[in-house]
């Protein structure tokens, strides 16, 4: 496995990189049969620093955790424990869904953008509805069966998961609801 360690910003000194591989190893090892690399990025935010780990598993499929605390080593354990409850959370889910698919998911590219947020306009109407590009990015959009993406959107702990849909190879999207539950966007059996 590669694993990419970095820090924003801050020095990563070689006692801590060998405390994260050797921690993370453990962790994967134990839950999830081939991942293929991990990235661990350390930042800092005011007092606090920050720990963001990725993890891609052979499957296609991607976990990840965040968490923050006072000392460094303090953020990367509890980001840690949180990609171990994943994993753990998820394991029996994870073994069926590499037992089911023979293949890696399918992976399509597509271009993102970030446009600039709205000015504050103090109740009236804004100026023009153009809104100004401020980057320009490539994604991957993942082939997967609606169960996959919903396990995939819930690993990621994202509030939506685009993706195309193996059944049909058209684009839908999963998304956490305010009440808890599931949404899903299927265009495809929309009527016109």
């Amino acid at each position: 496995m590669r694993y990419q360690i970095s820090g924003k910003q801050i020095d990563i000194g070689d006692a801590l990189q060998v405390h994260v591989k050797d921690e993370l190893k453990g962790i994967i090892e134990k839950y999830a049969g081939r991942p293929t690399d991990s990235t661990v990025t350390f930042s800092k935010s005011g007092f606090e620093h920050v720990c963001e780990i990725t993890v891609h598993l052979s499957t296609g499929l991607t976990c990840q955790a965040k968490d923050s605390a006072p000392e460094i080593y303090a953020a990367f354990d509890g980001c840690a424990e949180k990609m171990d409850k994943q994993l753990r959370r998820y394991k029996r889910r994870l073994k069926d869904h590499h037992r089911a698919r023979s293949q890696p998911v399918e992976l399509s590219s597509a271009d993102t953008y970030i446009l600039a947020a709205p000015e504050e306009s103090n109740g009236s109407e804004p100026e023009s509805l153009n809104s100004m590009i401020v980057a320009e990015m490539e994604t991957k959009i993942p082939s997967l069966s609606v169960g996959e993406a919903v396990m995939q959107m819930e690993l990621a702990d994202k509030p939506l998961l685009v993706f195309r849909n193996e059944g049909h190879s058209g684009v839908n999207v999963v998304y956490r609801r305010d009440d808890g539950n599931i949404g899903w966007i299927d265009p495809r059996n929309s009527s016109s």
